[in-house]
C-alpha cells in the first residue's frame, strides 16, 4: 500500500509552506491538484517538479478511483489545493473516504487553514466554534440562517467580497446588530486586515469601504 497525504498549501504568505510540506510534495509519485496553473506556481517557487494531475470538485468523483489504484499498488500520492488544507471547503473529502475505504494510509499534515487565524485573532470565544463555511448563494440559504438563530457556539463562514455586505446585512436581520463580528480579509498577505466591532458597525464600514480579497467571518454565538 501506499500513503495519501493532504498537504496544506499557504493561503497567502509562501513563507507558511512547512519544511516537511515540501519534502513530501518533493518525494511524491504524484501531486493531485485542485488548479494545476495555480498550484504550479508554488511549485515552480520550491522547486518542485514532480507531475500534476487535476483533481477538482467537477472531476474527483472519476479520477478517485484511478488514484486509490494508484495507492494500492503502492504508490505516494499528496493532494493539496489553491490554498489551505484540503477538505475544507475544498475538494479532499471524496477521495479520502475512498482511500480508507480501500486500507489506504492516509495522512494529513499540519499547516495553513484560513479560519484559525481569523478565529484566534478575532476577540471573540474560540474554545467552541462552528465552522459553516460558504452559505447557500441562493436556495437554502434563509433555511440555514433561521436554523443558526440560536446556536451559542462562535460560529465561523467564508464568503467572497461581492456578497459580504448583504450576509453581514442578513446577520444582522436574523440575529440583531448588536452581535459582536470580525471580518478578516486577506489572512498573511501584505494587506492583511480585520475589521471588528457590532454587525452594525462593521456594515457601516463596509458600506463606506468596498470589501476585497478573501474573507473569513467570525460571528459571536447567541447568548442565552
Amino acid at each position: 500500500m501506499g500513503i495519501l497525504y493532504i498537504v496544506p498549501t499557504p493561503v497567502g504568505n509562501m513563507e507558511d509552506m512547512t519544511f516537511r510540506a515540501i519534502r513530501v510534495l518533493k518525494e511524491a509519485d504524484l501531486i493531485l491538484a485542485e488548479d494545476t496553473r495555480t498550484s504550479g506556481i508554488l511549485l515552480k517557487h520550491y522547486d518542485i517538479q514532480n507531475r500534476l494531475m487535476s483533481h477538482h470538485k467537477f472531476n474527483e468523483h472519476g479520477t478517485s478511483k484511478t488514484v486509490v489504484d494508484r495507492l494500492r499498488a503502492g504508490e505516494t500520492i499528496a493532494l493539496i489545493s489553491d490554498a489551505g488544507t484540503p477538505g475544507i471547503s475544498d475538494p479532499g473529502f471524496y477521495l479520502v473516504r475512498e482511500a480508507v475505504r480501500a486500507g489506504v494510509d492516509v495522512q494529513c499534515l499540519p499547516g495553513a487553514t484560513a479560519f484559525v487565524p481569523a478565529l484566534v485573532s478575532s476577540g471573540i470565544p474560540c474554545d467552541r466554534f462552528a465552522f459553516e463555511g460558504f452559505l447557500p448563494p441562493k436556495k437554502g440559504r434563509q433555511t440555514k440562517l433561521e436554523s443558526l438563530r440560536d446556536e451559542q457556539r462562535t460560529m465561523i463562514f467564508y464568503e467572497s467580497p461581492y456578497r459580504l455586505l448583504k450576509t453581514l446585512q442578513q446577520f444582522a436581520e436574523y440575529y440583531g446588530g448588536d452581535r459582536q463580528v470580525s471580518v478578516c480579509r486577506e489572512i498573511s498577505k501584505v494587506h492583511e486586515e480585520s475589521v471588528r466591532g457590532t454587525l452594525d458597525e462593521v456594515i457601516t464600514h463596509f458600506t463606506a469601504t468596498e470589501p476585497r480579497g478573501e474573507i473569513v467571518i467570525i460571528l459571536e454565538g447567541c447568548k442565552k
